[in-house]
């Protein structure tokens, strides 16, 4: 590494030349090192951490007087942050972690500082699943005695195992990370920095703080760099969190010219419209079907779940394809919407989303006046029992698609627009990775679009805390997007009840809204 890699006024490494010191200059050299900073960096308001302060002597010297530096600005404080120094002629890696705080999946990458490369990824079920799989069950956990320190410590030692991990595979040491940047939904990231979450849930549904000052990784608990600066991205709400401001800055929604739209489905669907004017946002209770949540056979996505469906016209086969192409143990969220695609097109289940008979045939059975239908048998399953999906699972979706896609037509006919308004169709999260769009399109879950009007985002969380780490530019952004949002209640709305109750039909009671959706 060059210094001429770091030479970069968007990034975070910055490289600074000093005038030695003399009889005739005998600032102090941490003084020295402010003036210098102050000038690059155009600002008055330079912090230096005491466990800098030790060392800065003799390496000034060792370097003769030219260093890397890594700097954090703070956009709430209006300040900036010197975190850490190195010599700029050694390959020393300065890197920053990105943390996309799920409720079910934790996702992180760590990222070189000065080059804005990636050094190593992964991810792992958030460990807080063995206290409640979904925040309300978290939420009621931390009213018992020690329940909210459990569920901060659960999540902060699993980080740190992992980051011990990333370091050996990296060949890096805790004091190499100097940089955090961690998006996640409002109760994640109160039960991130250990804060209580209870009045989220309660009305008038009141977050203890949506923006958080940068704090030392030492006070989260973290085991990094003693002087690293933390970056939780800011809430605008009890239901509208970090990750999706994560997510419109790096869809670039906020910097669009055309109204654009972006959806994220997790735990919920959230909803954002709008562009570099203006953003509408809202939530709703559309994810959890398809998450696993619900359906018998639900999973997330992992090895060997069953992503792909189709049947096949004329044998009515079906096929299913898995993740890691390994045996079948489940169905995630993009699995269920082509099932129920294809047995729509297949004629298999009817407008409401209810199983036919004489057209299911031997695949469908009755067991304790429940229909299911089999979708693997237990021969080929990876769990040695057949997968099957029973008319209440089929329900259950119909009625998180109705939900989507009644979100998406209420908040835009709330801002003057149609659904056919929109020329791109921004689509977040595991969801985002997985689907279909023709098939949800099937289902009415998704507005009939042209196909181009798509773009998925993969983990749009995860990649906007790694852009924070890569840009400057992006806290300004994050700042903007905070005050162009306007969020809109669909708990009150008249109007998304109405329409709901008309989308819980495939693909929905008024045809001509889907054109494209033709029954073989």
């Amino acid at each position: 590494m060059t210094m001429e890699t770091c030479v970069n006024e968007d990034s975070w490494v910055r490289t600074v030349n000093l005038p030695p010191p003399s009889l005739l200059d005998n600032t102090a050299d941490c003084d020295r090192l402010i003036t210098s900073l102050k000038r690059q960096l155009r600002t008055d308001r330079i912090v230096v951490d005491f466990h800098t302060l030790p060392e800065l002597p003799l390496r000034l010297r060792a370097w003769k007087y030219t260093l890397r530096c890594v700097v954090v600005k703070d956009p709430y404080a209006n300040q900036w942050y010197l975190v850490g120094i190195s010599d700029p002629q050694k390959d020393l890696c300065l890197a920053g972690l990105a943390v996309d705080l799920g409720t079910s999946r934790v996702a992180f990458r760590l990222v070189d500082l000065c080059n804005g490369k990636s050094l190593y990824e992964t991810s792992f079920d958030n460990p807080q699943l063995r206290v409640g799989p979904d925040i309300l069950t978290r939420i009621h956990a931390c009213d018992r005695p020690g329940g909210l320190h459990e569920l901060n410590r659960l999540i902060i030692r699993e980080l740190n195992q992992e980051i011990q991990s990333a370091c050996r595979s990296c060949n890096l040491t805790k004091k190499n990370i100097y940089f955090m940047a961690l998006a996640g939904n409002t109760c994640m990231t109160h039960l991130f920095m250990g804060l209580p979450p209870k009045w989220l849930i309660r009305e008038p549904y009141i977050p203890v703080i949506n923006t958080l000052n940068l704090e030392r990784a030492s006070v989260h608990g973290l085991d990094i760099n003693p002087t690293a600066r933390v970056f939780v991205f800011p809430n605008i709400g009890s239901y509208f969190g970090g990750d999706l401001i994560a997510g419109i800055l790096h869809s670039g929604l906020n910097r669009e010219t055309e109204p654009a739209i972006l959806i994220d489905v997790g735990t919920n669907a959230e909803v954002v419209l709008g562009n570099d004017s203006w953003l509408m946002a809202c939530a709703g209770a559309a994810g959890p079907a398809l998450e696993g949540g619900m359906a018998q056979i639900g999973m997330m996505a992992g090895p060997g779940v069953v992503d792909r469906v189709s049947i096949e016209a004329g044998t009515n086969r079906i096929t299913v394809d898995t993740i890691d192409n390994l045996p079948p143990m489940g169905i995630c969220g993009s699995g269920m919407i082509d099932l129920a695609a294809q047995l729509f097109r297949a004629g298999k289940i009817d407008l409401r989303g209810r199983f036919i008979p004489e057209a299911c045939g031997q695949e469908l059975q009755v067991k304790a006046d429940m229909p299911y239908f089999e979708v693997v048998s237990a021969k080929n399953s990876g769990t040695g029992r057949a997968l099957k999906i029973s008319q209440a699972d089929m329900d259950s979706l119909i009625r998180s698609k109705a939900a989507m896609y009644t979100i998406l037509e209420t908040i835009t006919d709330s801002v003057g627009l149609l659904l056919d308004d929109l020329k791109t169709f921004y689509v977040g999260g595991t969801f985002g990775t997985y689907i279909d769009p023709e098939s949800a399109v099937t289902i009415g879950m998704l507005p009939d679009l042209p196909a181009g009007t798509y773009r998925t985002l993969g983990n749009s969380s995860l990649e906007g805390a790694t852009q924070v780490l890569t840009s400057c530019e992006s806290l300004r952004q994050i700042e903007q997007i905070k005050t162009k949002i306007t969020y809109l209640e669909l708990n009150v709305n008249q109007q998304f009840m109405n329409r709901f109750s008309a989308a819980k039909f495939l693909p929905h009671t008024d045809r001509s809204k889907f054109p494209s959706v033709t029954v073989r």
